[in-house]
């Protein structure tokens, strides 16, 4: 066999390589990548609830922030001639005893609520994925770590609320003032005490992560511990943070709204849901709406937060995005 006959191929055979592709594969092959957060937004716009809750969650947040400033009535303002009084156009809520609109001192109180839920998620997550990431990357801090986590898990929640609020009450208020104070008090508790679930959720990841080849690789060319962390780990964990941030804020609502209903949270004249729950219970034979509205508020909040957060652990986790 010659060597033309060797290297000439057969006219009836075309190899793949040399095979020239479509216009259209053309296009698809030069066509930049697409970004992974327009793939969590397609998948998180299919969950019917967690798009619900979203909208409903952000009303809500509009409505306490920027409503009083369009609501001609102030939260504070007291007319005894006006007391008592059922929904009206007026005063779509109703007024309490003393003749304060309620649906302003709705807005007020869910101001502080959700203010005090944001604030103390943000605590608890910042403490939780501190933690969480020292004690998975880091196998000497994994035994004191887990077991600092573990004893503040076996501390009774609401108790240990209670004994923090008599104790710093009074030089908080003093420090910084009767509102003021008790914000610090209630966000610094309400962190302190609900970092556990992130901690040991991040913990994972990070043990899991730490053995991926791009770490390893990222290790093998010199990268320092800080750098690994913050370029490597702290990007792959963010989905459970922000979905342990979402359910956080739900359980901050409800801690502060239980402690102003105990009668351990703002000062009377400073309204929150709970503070307002607690101030209707006085009269809820003869105006039970007056329970309805901040009840109907926390649970709406809570609701609209857990679908959040549900829909972004389907859209933010690459297992079951798709399905």
């Amino acid at each position: 066999m010659t060597d033309k006959e060797r290297f000439v191929p057969d006219e009836g055979l075309t190899p793949a390589s040399t095979a020239i592709p479509a216009a259209g594969e053309l296009e698809e092959f030069t066509r930049p990548p697409r970004s992974q957060w327009l793939n969590v937004w397609d998948q998180f716009k299919h969950h019917k609830g967690a798009m619900a809750g979203g909208i409903l969650f952000l009303v809500i947040v509009l409505t306490v922030f920027v409503g009083p400033w369009l609501w001609p009535l102030d939260a504070t303002t007291i007319d005894i001639r006006a007391r008592n009084q059922g929904p009206s156009l007026a005063h779509p809520f109703g007024t309490d005893q003393l003749g304060r609109d309620t649906f302003a001192r709705m807005m007020a109180g869910g101001r502080t609520s959700v203010s005090v839920g944001i604030a103390a998620m943000l605590l608890a997550l910042g403490l939780g994925s501190l933690i969480g990431v020292l004690a998975g990357f880091f196998r000497r801090l994994d035994g004191p770590l887990m077991r600092l986590t573990d004893l503040f898990l076996a501390l009774p929640l609401l108790p240990l609320l209670l004994v923090m609020m008599l104790l710093f009450r009074e030089p908080l208020n003093a420090a910084f003032g009767p509102e003021q104070g008790i914000f610090i008090l209630i966000v610094t508790a309400i962190g302190v005490t609900s970092w556990m679930p992130t901690a040991r959720i991040v913990r994972g990841d990070v043990l899991a992560l730490k053995e991926r080849e791009f770490v390893l690789a990222a290790r093998s060319i010199g990268t320092t511990n800080t750098k690994l962390i913050a370029r490597h780990i702290l990007p792959n964990v963010l989905s459970p943070i922000m979905v342990s941030a979402t359910l956080g804020i739900a359980t901050a609502i409800i801690t502060e709204s239980a402690l102003s209903f105990l009668g351990l949270g703002f000062p009377p004249d400073y309204p929150t849901w709970g503070r307002l729950l607690f101030d209707a219970t006085d009269y809820l034979q003869q105006y039970p709406e007056r329970v309805f509205w901040p009840g109907m508020a926390i649970s709406l909040t809570v609701l609209s937060v857990n679908y959040l957060g549900d829909g972004l652990r389907d859209a933010l986790d690459p297992r079951i995005r798709g399905r």
